[in-house]
């Protein structure tokens, strides 16, 4: 069986100039707005451009397809969230159970924020869903929670600890998409945040023990 073909993911350049950044602003901001718009299946270069009013030749000197400006929509939000969810979980000035809670409840934040865009991302994610590049975000993510759990549980094999930093990663994201994914009053969102963070730090505790 020949290997599989993924979509060539990567920008075709780097903006050098403040007026070439500007408009890879401006072409990643009107993607959000049209796939908000538009959704997933009705997601095209060509509204694209249009809505950031550029030519579809110019989108194409930075991206050369339409799963490359998806990608890059969807590893902009990643890593701004790993970044973030890294920082709480390894300050050591603060006990591991406050960093994990703290992780939690700003994971909760930031899907409920970006619960529109998941969405319409979710129509196209199967363009890139085994894409190199795309694992290669995903691992950042597990490798802070390896951090943060040979840290809090130190007495711990490896292999222990890499399970438990997927069994910990998938739980809550799993919980978070699909809580985010309703449509809930502010009060509702804070008890399943206080619930799931009770439940995952309950458990670093007895596993502390």
């Amino acid at each position: 069986m020949p290997p599989r073909r993924f979509p060539v993911l990567s920008s075709r350049k780097q903006p050098r100039q403040a007026r070439s950044a500007r408009m890879v602003a401006a072409i990643l901001a009107a993607a959000i707005r049209v796939l908000r718009r538009d959704g997933g299946p009705r997601f095209t270069t060509i509204r694209v451009a249009a809505a950031a009013g550029v030519s579809v030749g110019s989108l194409y000197q930075y991206f050369p397809n339409k799963a490359a400006l998806l990608f890059r929509l969807q590893a902009e939000e990643w890593a701004k969230t790993v970044a973030m969810l890294g920082a709480l979980l390894a300050d050591p000035m603060t006990p591991p159970v406050t960093r994990l809670r703290s992780a939690i409840h700003t994971f909760f934040r930031t899907e409920a924020a970006a619960a529109d865009l998941r969405r319409a991302l979710a129509d196209a994610s199967a363009l890139f869903r085994d894409a190199p590049e795309l694992r290669a975000q995903q691992a950042a993510g597990q490798a802070h929670a390896q951090a943060f759990f040979r840290d809090a549980l130190p007495r711990r094999a490896p292999a222990d600890i890499a399970f438990l930093a997927d069994f910990f990663t998938l739980t809550l994201s799993a919980i978070a998409e699909k809580v985010t994914d309703r449509t809930l009053t502010p009060r509702q969102l804070a008890r399943f945040t206080s619930e799931t963070s009770d439940l995952l730090c309950s458990h670093l505790v007895r596993l502390a023990r």
